[in-house]
């Protein structure tokens, strides 16, 4: 057989976390095993019924089913710019600074291979969402991570990266609100980023998908003065519209940026299919009841997923935002030298419950683990009992 060597960029980017634990999971259910899943943050609600019509209404029409412009269509960057306008306080101009995405993971990539030459360093949360680095390494980058802790809130601290050596840095990626810790942007925090960046010429990316869930003040970094100058943003409607599936994504702010990354995207694929675009202008024009149902009901999971949590003996920061809740590992197993990992073995293997493990996140997250939110109130109730009595 012949051995086709893969790339030299793949390097030290490996298969997704998920892609190989979800694979095991699927095994021990067709053994016969019970497993309950609590490790992804997959959405287990529907769009708004109005969605879902829009979506077959323009499905019907004859007229949709050819290739979409690059950029999107004008019915969904107007909703974009109207949704960013009454929702963060935000103006868009709907041509120039608004570029439709597969969801705001491909974002990353373009925006790395877009302006990442090998060798350039890129700062990246330390624990935070595994795809920025990969998708720095796949372009060749260095990924200099900057560690957040819990007892500084999970919050950069700045005056670390000052002192630190920021030649050759081009981007900087943060998530307010923050993925895994489900951390709140405080006070302040935008303008501290967007001051750093500003000193040291560094393009700032701010990945937002969770703004509006278990919050009642989703904000944006482009409210913050200045921030157009230095910041691109990332959002989808994947968690506040409950259409992970759709990936329907979009990339706001610097003009000359998303020029830049359209001329990388234009090349590699096309815009979404013209009647998800629709149907997803009918989303982000939802009133504010949509997200109060969507929020009454991951509030109302929260206290059971606390629970299970407790239940195994980790702690949990209150006031967490975001689709999971993230819990400190029980002191005695710390001590015992088991790690986040050897944990979340043992609960699933003799309590038939998944929960991620906090060190796929990162070295920062070693010592913790995430319950999802995505499981009603009856799968959540289960768990707590098989983590209680089994």
């Amino acid at each position: 057989m012949t051995q086709i060597a893969v790339a030299d960029r793949l390097g030290e980017v490996k298969e997704y976390y998920f892609s190989k634990k979800l694979a095991q999971v699927d095994a021990m259910r067709r053994a016969g095993l019970d497993v309950i899943g609590l490790g992804i943050g997959s959405p287990d609600l529907p769009p708004h019924p109005s969605v879902v019509e829009a979506l077959y209404r323009g499905a019907q029409d004859a007229h949709t089913h050819g290739y979409a412009n690059y950029k999107g269509e004008r019915v969904l960057l107007e909703a974009i710019a109207e949704w960013y306008g009454k929702r963060y306080g935000v103006v868009l101009n709907p041509e120039r600074e608004i570029l439709t995405l597969y969801g705001s993971k491909e974002g990353l990539a373009y925006l790395c291979q877009t302006f990442v030459n090998p060798g350039d360093k890129v700062l990246v949360p330390n624990p935070g969402y595994p795809a920025y680095a990969a998708a720095v390494r796949l372009a060749g980058g260095v990924v200099d991570s900057y560690l957040l802790t819990e007892e500084n809130g999970w919050l950069p601290d700045f005056d670390a990266l000052e002192k630190s050596d920021l030649t050759g840095v081009k981007l900087m990626f943060l998530n307010y609100p923050h993925m895994p810790t489900g951390t709140a942007p405080v006070a302040g925090l935008f303008e501290r980023f967007v001051d750093f960046a500003q000193r040291h010429n560094i393009l700032l990316v701010h990945d937002n998908p969770y703004s509006f869930i278990r919050n009642d003040r989703p904000q944006s970094l482009l409210a913050v003065p200045g921030a157009r100058e230095v910041a691109v943003e990332l959002n989808s409607l994947s968690k506040s519209q409950n259409m992970a599936g759709w990936r329907v994504g979009m990339m706001v702010g610097r003009e000359d940026v998303l020029a830049a990354v359209l001329r990388c995207k234009s090349n590699l694929n096309n815009a979404m299919f013209v009647p998800m675009q629709r149907a997803a202008a009918v989303a982000l024009g939802l009133g504010d009841e949509w997200y109060e149902v969507v929020n009454r009901t991951y509030r109302s999971r929260e206290a059971l997923a606390v629970e299970i949590l407790e239940a195994l003996g980790c702690s949990v920061r209150p006031g967490q935002m975001g689709l999971f809740e993230w819990g400190r590992l029980p002191e005695a197993v710390l001590a015992s030298g088991m790690d986040c990992y050897g944990f979340i073995d043992k609960i699933l293997d003799e309590k038939l419950v998944f929960i991620t493990p906090g060190g796929i996140f990162g070295t920062g997250g070693d010592g913790y683990v995430r319950v999802s939110l995505c499981a009603d109130e009856a799968t959540l109730g289960r768990a707590l009992e098989r983590v209680r009595n089994r």
